[in-house]
């Protein structure tokens, strides 16, 4: 089944710089796909429109069946509800006194009470690892540990396609093995924004590179990474001393 449909996607901001010129991309149910792309290739500007923030161009966006429709405010509602963006920075997400009031956050706006919307806590808690710090000050956290309680306080709505930005960026080495198991544990469709290369070599195993509003380039990961051509003439780079050779056929 097909989780996100984006169709000839344009967008241009009210000062007339086109940001998107005709994206299109699917992703199918379950798929874990890596969004990459030098700074200003539209990127934000394509995760907006997934719920409807950005709007008016040509094109269609269809989330789980669900079509994009700025208009209709109960739709819009539900669409937001299956599509879950982890932002950068955690304490973006993050205003409660407790982790778990910030967790329930979202499902009791959708209507949940009693046990029901302490089930969605606790699950969400459980699946990144967090239960035990379900009563923390979320700001007396690490930054690590608060990224994953920013990633509860969207599993906790059950989305249907979770829209991660830079997921690795400011992570220790601990911190980002630590995410990339629960990401990678994680049944449910999965869009990742990274400048962070390797981390989408390790998480995805398909790969989209977006630039100047265009998608020019959609295969496996790893043979997008070992195309040196490609990276360079979109300014994508590898750490340094990263070993990286295309795969035998």
């Amino acid at each position: 089944m097909t989780a996100l449909e984006v169709a000839g996607l344009h967008f241009s901001y009210p000062d007339g710089r086109q940001a998107l010129r005709g994206v299109d991309l699917t992703l199918a149910e379950g798929e874990r796909v890596a969004l990459l792309g030098p700074n200003g290739a539209g990127k934000t500007t394509l995760v907006l429109h997934l719920n409807g923030i950005l709007h008016g161009g040509a094109g269609r966006v269809i989330v789980d069946g669900l079509a994009v429709r700025p208009r209709d405010r109960v739709a819009l509602t539900e669409l937001r509800r299956r599509v879950g963006i982890v932002f950068q920075d955690p304490d973006d997400q993050l205003f409660l006194p407790t982790v778990a009031e910030d967790v329930a956050f979202g499902p009791a706006n959708l209507g949940l009470r009693g046990e029901e919307l302490a089930a969605r806590v606790d699950e969400a808690l459980a699946a990144v690892g967090m239960s035990e710090h379900r009563d923390r000050v979320p700001h007396h956290l690490s930054f690590g540990q608060r990224r994953r309680v920013a990633v509860a306080t969207v599993l906790a709505m059950r989305p249907s396609l979770l829209v991660l930005d830079e997921p690795s960026s400011n992570l220790d080495p601990a911190s980002r093995r630590e995410l990339a198991e629960i990401l990678e544990g994680l049944a449910v469709t999965t869009l990742m924004v990274t400048h962070d290369l390797p981390y989408a070599l390790q998480l995805c195993p398909r790969a989209v590179v977006l630039d100047e509003g265009r998608v020019v380039a959609d295969g496996p990961t790893a043979e997008l990474l070992a195309d040196a051509d490609l990276l360079a003439r979109h300014r994508l780079e590898l750490p340094f001393g990263f070993a990286f050779s295309r795969p035998l056929p």
